[in-house]
Order: C-alpha cells, then structure tokens, then sequence
C-alpha cells in the first residue's frame, strides 16, 4: 500500500519525526494522515486494499475527498461491501477521484454513479472562470447526489465556480 505516510505510522496510529515535519511543513495533511491510517487499519483484514495508492486525503466540512489511483476506485465502486466499509470508517461522507486529473474528470468523479451530459466552462471578464455542469434526469428529493456538496468541494478543491443544471431524460 503507498499512502502519504509511511505504512510504519499507519499501521501503529502514530507518526514518525519525519512524518510529523511534513504535517507541520504543509507537505501533507491532517486528512492525509487520518485516511492513511483509516486505509492501514481496513487493510489489515481485507486484501483487497493491501494495493492501494492513497495520493492524498482533503477534509471540507465532514467530506473527505479521497484521491486514489484509477484502478483502486474502479475496485472500490464494483464492491458496495468494500464501499460501506470505507464509508463507515469515516466521520463524513466519502468521494473518490482520481488523483491528477482534469477539472473535467474531477467533477465526473464527484457525480459518480450520475451521468453527467455536459461540462463547459468559459472565462468571464476579470479572469473568472465559470463552470457549468448538465446532470441527466432531474432532480428530485431521492436524487443520489448532494449536489450543494458538490459544488462546494469543487470550490474548495479547485478553486472553480461550478453551476449545475438537470436536464430531463425525455427532453433533448
């Protein structure tokens, strides 16, 4: 398993001198620590972590934004078992994505299992950049997806402004 820290300090819940300067320096967060250990402690009973890559961990507001390799959330969402595991391991909602994607790709992971039909993004006057996402369906109260979350870790996460639109299925 490849995590922030090193598998020592996940494994015991404890961080070394130099895993330590790293949180104190920024080079990696208190998020970054958390799920390394969260990931440590699953993989001790269940093999299928044991080959994760866990680049990094962001926390806003109780949502933990997860970047891990392709494979590993292709894994992750092919098992609700193994998806309920993780989830419960966590103090907030989990999301996976794809560490060193595009905003594009980023998003589509938060969205995951919605399809999404669009994303155009054009730069306003002043250097703004807006975002605009077109989710297939419409809304409704059991929609799968907290869609003010969304758009608040995209702000957080990439610094983007994002607006999201429902487009009925039986309309073009």
């Amino acid at each position: 398993m490849k995590l922030p820290i090193c598998g020592f300090d996940a494994k015991n819940a404890i961080l070394c001198p130099q895993c330590e300067s790293k949180v104190e320096s920024g080079k990696i967060t208190q998020a970054d620590v958390e799920a390394s250990m969260i990931l440590a402690k699953i993989a001790k009973s269940n093999n299928e972590i044991e080959n994760f890559t866990l680049y990094s961990c962001r926390e806003f507001q109780g949502n933990f934004v997860l970047s891990l390799a392709k494979n590993d959330i292709m894994i992750i969402r092919q098992s609700r078992t193994l998806y309920r595991l993780l989830q419960d391991q966590f103090k907030g909602k989990i999301w996976l994505v794809e560490a060193d994607e595009t905003d594009k790709k980023f998003i589509e992971d938060l969205f995951f299992p919605t399809k999404i039909l669009s994303i155009n993004s054009v730069w306003a006057p002043g250097g703004v950049q807006k975002t605009k996402a077109v989710v297939s369906g419409k809304w409704t109260p059991r929609f799968p997806i907290d869609t003010e979350k969304v758009v608040e870790i995209v702000k957080n996460a990439r610094n983007l402004d994002i607006e999201i639109e429902f487009e009925d299925k039986g309309r073009k």
